[in-house]
């Protein structure tokens, strides 16, 4: 069952697309990020919050509509924002125990501390324990919460290791318990820490991205290989080789597929080659050879030894000198790609320019 639905909802800013329209539904149990940028963010938070009208497409929870009934439509989710205040002259003991009062919570006290590991520091006064304590004060106030659907802005910003562990088991606890979760962040390993369900949200739209579990050292897959490696001594029928289209790299112990189209340039640093799209970069698991071997029937050009470009996003070639080139590329940040001589040469042969 779906908890939130979101229905052809855009916004403009004046001119300009914030978003297209885009429709989403999590469900109950269900945990989803949305990658996007700041100013998106923004928009989308205040819709939830009322503070931006709903012009053009619509936005419910558990049936209830945020334009028709705004009142009913809070009652049923929390939002928990990156500038979100505490009342920090009490303790984190003292928060939880407004928390509970404020929420009707069933949840003890003694249980939200031991949740979010505040047990040491329970008597303290919020202004002193440290950032990422106070971040598991705002945790802990999740867990006294009814609300059917959470929001959260960038929950696991600037906050140590420790406290990421807390928030990871939190999530889980949470979804365990029937809740949705909506995620929203600028940082796409932040994303991947708690889902698999990822959408990049932008001026073109909303995309989920494709993610798989990286299982290549599991006992299981050292299985399969041996399976497979038996098989493969048996007779079996030739099989017509699959062409695999989409561009694999890692985050973490994911791995996400992009489409050829998607991709800006990549550049080789170190012997590591990433993969840039949208300003984002993505550790490949290819050699930069390798890439410009799968790439090349895509449109993309090896414009220099540590460098290929996708050539439908090159927007100028800028001359500096005789000997010095430049691509520029028509994304957001009008990347500037070097182009070295000898591939200038082979590049205005592919154009048909003398």
């Amino acid at each position: 069952m779906a908890i939130l639905k979101i229905n052809n909802l855009e916004e403009h800013d004046e001119h300009i697309v914030v978003f297209p329209p885009f429709c989403l539904e999590v469900s109950a149990g269900e945990v989803i990020a949305v990658h996007t940028n700041t100013n998106v963010m923004s928009v989308l938070l205040n819709m939830f919050m009322g503070g931006i009208p709903i012009s053009n497409g619509e936005i419910s929870v558990n049936g209830i509509n945020a334009a028709l009934d705004k009142r009913k439509f809070l009652a049923n989710i929390g939002i928990f924002t990156l500038n979100d205040g505490l009342y920090e002259r009490l303790t984190a003991k003292e928060n939880f125990s407004f928390y509970k009062n404020l929420y009707g919570s069933e949840i003890s006290i003694e249980e939200g501390l031991r949740a979010v590991q505040l047990d040491a520091e329970r008597n303290r006064q919020v202004r002193k324990l440290s950032y990422s304590q106070k971040r598991r004060v705002h945790f802990g106030r999740l867990l006294f919460q009814n609300s059917a659907l959470l929001i959260l802005e960038e929950p696991d910003q600037n906050i140590d290791l420790e406290t990421k562990h807390v928030f990871i088991k939190l999530i889980r606890r949470l979804s365990e318990e029937g809740k949705s979760i909506l995620i929203l962040t600028g940082n796409l390993e932040s994303a991947l820490s708690v889902t698999n369900r990822v959408y990049r949200l932008d001026e073109t739209g909303l995309q989920e991205l494709d993610v798989l579990q990286d299982e290549a050292n599991t006992a299981e897959t050292a299985a399969a290989q041996e399976q497979h490696a038996g098989l493969l001594n048996e007779e079996t029928p030739a099989v017509q080789p699959v062409r695999f289209e989409k561009i694999p790299t890692r985050v973490n112990d994911k791995i996400i597929l992009f489409d050829p189209p998607e991709i800006d340039y990549i550049e080789s640093s170190e012997g590591q080659s990433n993969i840039f799209i949208k300003g984002e970069m993505y550790p490949s698991v290819f050699t930069l050879a390798e890439l410009e071997r799968k790439l090349h029937p895509y449109g993309f050009f090896r414009c220099h030894r540590s460098y290929i470009v996708n050539l439908q996003k090159v927007r100028e070639v800028v001359t500096w000198t005789r000997n010095s080139f430049t691509l520029v590329l028509n994304d957001a940040s009008k990347s500037s790609i070097p182009l070295s001589k000898g591939k200038m040469a082979e590049l205005k042969e592919m154009l048909g320019l003398k």
